[in-house]
């Protein structure tokens, strides 16, 4: 092993392993069952990783499948085998939470194009025994939802309880309730939009060119000469994560407070907190994410528009549904604004849909639905509370 190799190893080794030996179950769909994507290409064989919590009635009839967002991943309520820290929902899922584990079965798969064990370009191509790199095919959410049917499938549910999920995660709740409507009894966009932006679009546009700008990244084909485009990475993240808080959380998180100093120093180091928070926040992103993952995952996002399947008309791909619907904004989120929430309740309305619509007060951006969020945390109770009983289940203990 070279030594540039041998630093890659040192820098993330527990992420290199999540990727071929995820430490979350997996299913591999072989050469007899390949995915059929919308790029025209067919995916086989390909993997997904996933997390179960809570037991499966015997009925199958209270499972919930929640579906993560970009940087998310299947672990959802326990320990992070990468970073070691909580799962990224675990406010949310768990026992007498919200997403009660004693009462309901849980999934959380990790999206196809990923990188903790679902198939993606960091993944090996079997065609050539190494990874995919660009050759991987693009991917949509469309693509990603029908990998999830396969495990749905593969786990023997016919139908859903619930599928729940907040930005990326709820344009995929979106898409399985207008495309596997008889699947889905009870579905929650939460903080999300039935097509992406073209401001959206240009956050992305500038994560992208900053990885494909880092001179590590190699024309993606940084895997085999054991290189992280490592600067690229982190800026893309930064950039991202100011688009996830607003105004107001920046400003009483950090204010104008210089970092561990009383003056500036007149230098271009990380003088202010902010600074020093989003340089912490990019550097820790690479060691537990894969940088083409990224660009896939966001470009999946970037031709998200649900409408474009039902003649450009968004009520059309909720016609005839009966699935219960809670759609869930929040009024700081500049990067789904609620007027986006909106847009999904009149679709839903114009077919006299059964849907519930709450618009969150909170000043924490975007990530409201990640954080402590006392009013959410009750909505999504409530919600599903109302569902179970409709459905015929065991009311909570």
């Amino acid at each position: 092993m070279n030594s540039a190799a041998s630093d890659q190893s040192a820098q993330s080794p527990h992420r290199l392993n999540e990727v071929h030996t995820p430490s979350s179950a997996v299913v591999r769909f072989d050469e007899s069952a390949p995915l059929h994507l919308a790029c025209q290409q067919s995916l086989a064989p390909f993997s997904i990783a996933y997390q179960t919590y809570g037991t499966l009635n015997a009925a199958k009839s209270n499972a919930i499948l929640i579906c993560h967002a970009l940087t998310g991943d299947q672990h959802v309520a326990n320990v992070h085998p990468v970073t070691g820290k909580a799962g990224w929902w675990e406010t949310l899922v768990g026992p007498g939470k919200p997403v009660d584990t004693d009462r309901f079965f849980v999934i959380c798969s990790n999206i196809l194009g990923g990188c903790m064990g679902s198939t993606g370009p960091a993944s090996i191509n079997p065609k050539t025994g190494i990874p995919y790199g660009l050759d991987f095919p693009v991917i949509t959410i469309s693509d990603m939802v029908d990998a999830q049917a396969r495990l749905i499938d593969y786990l023997g549910i016919d139908q859903l309880f619930a599928v729940i999920g907040g930005s990326m995660g709820g344009m995929q709740v979106l898409n399985w309730a207008a495309r596997y409507k008889d699947r889905v009894f009870a579905a929650a966009p939460i903080a999300t939009a039935a097509w992406h932006s073209s401001q959206n679009i240009a956050f992305h546009e500038v994560g992208r060119q900053a990885v494909m700008a880092d001179p590590d990244w190699l024309g993606g084909n940084y895997y085999a000469a054991g290189k992280i485009p490592r600067n690229g990475l982190a800026v893309a993240r930064m950039a991202a994560h100011i688009t996830y808080l607003s105004e107001e959380a920046l400003h009483r998180k950090f204010g104008r407070s210089l970092q561990n100093r009383s003056h500036v120093a007149f230098t271009f180091n990380a003088e202010f907190q902010v600074e020093s928070y989003l340089r912490h926040q990019g550097s820790t992103f690479v060691d537990r994410f894969d940088a083409n993952s990224y660009l896939y995952i966001t470009r999946a996002m970037d031709y998200f528009d649900l409408k474009t399947k039902f003649g450009d008309v968004l009520a059309n791909a909720f016609r005839g549904t009966k699935t219960r619907f809670c759609v869930v904004s929040f009024t700081s989120d500049w990067l789904y604004p609620t007027r986006e929430s909106r847009e999904i309740v009149q679709a839903l309305n114009a077919v006299a849909a059964n849907v519930s619509f709450v618009e969150i007060e909170s000043d924490k951006g975007h990530d409201a639905f990640l954080l402590e969020e006392p009013t959410f945390f009750a909505t999504i109770r409530g919600f599903l509370n109302a569902a179970a009983t409709k459905r015929g289940l065991e009311a909570a203990q």
